[in-house]
């Protein structure tokens, strides 16, 4: 977390990611559905880079958001586009396949086991 008077980040690490959201925070997952299915952090929020536009609502605006995707570039254009906005949102590096490197927990919503490709 940044301190008060300090710049917000604009970027973690996928260790520093898994972290954050074991001590409860929000992980916005802007991959597609299947990407979704195939495997995401539990507690993970799914809104597709595709829909962000028109759900950007849904995304609370009074905390750290830490945006990922498979490999962080779509994560990346979200973050900025959050940014500009007013969002305090920071771009997990290497996104869900760095995440996984980091031993960060993983379930999946079509039965196998959990992927991230």
């Amino acid at each position: 977390m940044t301190t008060e008077g300090s710049a917000q980040r604009t970027e973690i690490d996928a260790a520093e990611a898994v972290s954050a959201v074991e001590n409860g925070a929000y992980l916005l997952d802007v991959r597609e559905q299947h990407e979704w299915d195939a495997g995401h952090a539990p507690g993970a929020h799914l809104l597709p880079m595709s829909e962000i536009g028109v759900r950007v609502s849904e995304v609370p605006d009074d905390r750290e958001i830490l945006v990922v995707c498979h490999l962080g570039g779509r994560s990346a254009q979200v973050t900025n586009a959050l940014r500009q906005n007013g969002y305090n949102a920071v771009n997990v590096l290497g996104g869900m396949v760095a995440w996984q490197h980091a031993e960060g927990e993983l379930t999946s919503e079509n039965g196998a086991e959990p992927s991230v490709g």
